[in-house]
């Protein structure tokens, strides 16, 4: 059934459920949207049908592969083959979006950035290559080291139509708000871009917005993440879950904000991480997708 945009807001049953459940219509109608990427590792070792069930629950409409220890399903899609992944990315009517790939590392990504051209994924998350707790005009020097390093991984970026995005991670070359803004300014290609992590920065939130709009630019990925309680050590799980939006002490008011104005068309991934590495942030799957959305719905009401 097809109707005109005008017939369409004339019915008003049909407007209240466009208002509350038809994502395709508001994104279409709405100036900004957030366009949401699930993390397979929120789910552990999940199996990755059953990871892949979950991304629309949450209103994603791709999927983040990540690799052991934080999850397995990248090693998972290795053992069922790219067909056969590409058959449940079908069944599920959604992409992957993103391949995370720490382990790889930024100089690594060669065959990884064609394995995303074959399965239509444009971006892969990675960390820098370099010194680390440098400042000022060493650390400027430094960042424009490692993008000189990343110029032939680039060129093969720009041959696959693969983002390099390079998040700002603790004891890492790119891990503090100037490095950010260094990598934006000295980046040479729109394939070498940022994963922006609030974790790893100062929980300022008038910091955070105004670095979310000295490097809008080059962010492919904005991780709906904050420090609360960290992930480095056992905690309650109440505490282990401040790190997520709408629970810990970050206002994300301004920064949601600033990618509202910019109309940011990036992804957005709510993401934490648990202790130990591997296991899913709450015990089942239903539990894991229940969360995402809460934080979802803190992050909606500042759009």
């Amino acid at each position: 059934m097809t109707l005109n945009r005008r017939s369409f807001f004339q019915s008003s049953s049909l407007a209240a459920l466009a208002l509350s459940s038809s994502q395709s219509f508001l994104h279409a109608a709405d100036k900004f949207h957030f366009k949401y990427l699930l993390a397979s590792c929120m789910y552990g070792y999940t199996s990755l049908q059953d990871v892949l069930a979950e991304v629309t629950k949450t209103g994603a409409t791709a999927i983040d592969l990540w690799p052991k220890v934080h999850g397995n399903q990248r090693e998972q899609l290795d053992e069922i083959g790219e067909e056969k992944f590409v058959q449940h990315l079908k069944q599920h009517q959604i992409s992957l979006g993103c391949i995370t790939q720490y382990k790889l590392g930024p100089f690594g990504l060669q065959d990884e950035m064609r394995l995303a051209r074959r399965l239509g994924c444009k971006t892969i998350v990675t960390g820098a290559k370099g010194p680390t707790n440098l400042a000022g005009a060493e650390l400027k020097k430094a960042v424009g080291i490692f993008v000189e390093e990343m110029k032939p991984h680039l060129a093969v970026a720009e041959e696959t139509g693969v983002t390099i995005a390079v998040e700002n991670h603790a004891k890492n070359l790119i891990d503090s708000p100037d490095s950010l803004r260094y990598l934006a300014e000295l980046s040479p290609s729109k394939h070498l871009g940022i994963a922006f992590a609030p974790y790893h920065l100062p929980q300022d939130e008038s910091l955070l917005a105004q670095l979310l709009r000295d490097v809008y630019e080059s962010i492919a990925v904005f991780y709906a993440w904050e420090h609360g309680n960290g992930c480095m050590v056992k905690l309650p799980k109440e505490e282990e879950l401040l790190q997520m939006p709408g629970r810990g002490k970050l206002d994300f008011t301004s920064m949601v904000s600033v990618l509202k104005e910019k109309n940011y068309q990036g992804w957005t991934e709510i993401f934490m991480h648990p202790f130990p590495r591997g296991i899913p942030i709450l015990e089942t799957p239903k539990e894991v997708t229940s969360e995402i959305n809460r934080a979802r719905a803190y992050l909606e009401t500042f759009v």
